[in-house]
């Protein structure tokens, strides 16, 4: 057992090819340590992450005050279930409900996106209400309920029959928005920027127009910011430019700074929905992982990276839009989706890895960017100056 096996691309591509189950494909790039955004191999090539473990990393690979949080907290207390509090979870909850702004809201931790939104559509049936509205195109989760609201048939076919009277529109479309939801309607869930569909950004008073809906039906306005949250798109959540407040707010992805950790968060009265023995989870809020959240939090309000993500955002979108094969540029801060022609997002992407950047194809014409906050002016210089160069070897310079 755990035989000794001397590491190459190679030989990392041929076992996860024996030993891993085929639902992700076989990854071509087996890392092995990283520091800041940049990223090693087995081989020793090193890369520039422009991913960030898809909008996790928030400060980076290894930051050293992450790296002493999670140590510090390893010898004191791993793990303790939910049946007695810590520290470090009850000082997390206290800094999220303050980013909402309302004192009413109450935390719930979990350990994942899906989950956070499990959690969610299991409080709306306590509205005693049974149908649902989503968005085509959206993306929350892959657990059955969370699939069930996810408006991208590919990854839902497989596995029908999902959850029933769950009703997707179309996203961005205020007037569809308003002539299916009613009475009957439990929730509405919406991500404030469509992240897994292509960093898609809704107009000007979608939100709003969200929140006057739910406030005339009663429905459970949900948002799920678990790729805009925690201080991505320049501010805490992703939503607050709308100047609304939801009833549930879902987050995770980067709220752990790289370790699993998620919240679902309810405002008002949506926070007394849940009683005693009605959800539960044996992991979440992790002690270890809620150390990490706390320092991420904490460096985030220190280094004013809110304003700072909003400034790399528009420099990486201002350099990279006049770029020869690029349709468009669009997102909010360090959420970033490139729209390229000729559905060449993965061929660009493949060749972007091969000179040591990696991104994300998120569809056939969509290059997806979500790199950790610590990038610098001189990172983004270095990628957009990749980036043309392999659209002029794509497009023809």
């Amino acid at each position: 057992m755990g035989k000794s096996v001397k590491l190459s691309s190679q030989t990392q591509v041929t076992r996860w090819e024996t030993l891993m189950q085929a639902n992700y494909g076989t990854p071509h790039i087996s890392l092995t340590r990283g520091k800041g955004i940049e990223v090693w191999d087995v081989d020793g090539k090193k890369y520039l992450d422009l991913l960030g473990g898809i909008a996790t990393n928030l400060l980076g690979h290894s930051h050293p005050k992450v790296v002493s949080a999670i140590t510090k907290q390893s010898r004191e207390l791993t793990h303790v279930s939910n049946f007695y509090s810590h520290n470090p979870g009850l000082n997390l909850a206290e800094k999220l409900i303050e980013m909402t702004g309302d004192e009413s809201a109450r935390v719930f931790f979990c350990n994942s996106g899906a989950e956070a939104n499990e959690a969610a559509l299991k409080l709306s049936r306590l509205t005693r209400r049974k149908r649902v509205v989503a968005t085509r195109g959206a993306f929350h989760g892959r657990t059955m309920g969370a699939l069930s609201l996810t408006g991208q048939p590919a990854k839902k076919d497989p596995f029908k029959p999902l959850i029933q009277r769950v009703a997707h529109v179309e996203f961005g479309d205020a007037k569809a928005l308003a002539k299916k939801v009613n009475r009957k309607t439990a929730m509405v869930i919406i991500e404030p920027i469509m992240g897994e569909a292509g960093v898609v950004v809704p107009p000007a008073g979608y939100l709003k127009a969200a929140r006057e809906i739910c406030n005339r039906t009663g429905a459970l306005l949900v948002l799920d910011c678990v790729q805009t949250g925690m201080g991505r798109t320049g501010n805490w959540f992703g939503f607050e430019h709308e100047g609304i407040a939801p009833d549930v707010i879902t987050v995770a992805k980067g709220l752990g700074g790289g370790l699993p950790l998620g919240a679902m968060i309810a405002l008002g009265n949506a926070a007394n929905l849940f009683q005693a023995g009605m959800h539960g989870t044996t992991f979440g809020g992790n002690p270890i992982a809620c150390a990490a959240a706390n320092v991420v939090i904490d460096e985030i309000e220190a280094k004013g990276y809110l304003a700072l993500n909003t400034t790399k955002g528009a420099l990486i979108r201002n350099l990279i839009s006049p770029i020869n094969g690029v349709v468009g540029c669009r997102g909010r801060g360090l959420l970033i989706g490139i729209q390229v022609q000729e559905n060449k997002a993965k061929e660009i992407a493949n060749r972007l890895a091969q000179m040591g950047f990696l991104v994300n194809a998120a569809s056939d014409e969509v290059i997806r960017l979500a790199p950790a906050y610590v990038i610098s002016e001189k990172q983004i210089l270095k990628f957009a100056g990749a980036f043309a160069e392999v659209c002029d070897e794509v497009y023809g310079g």
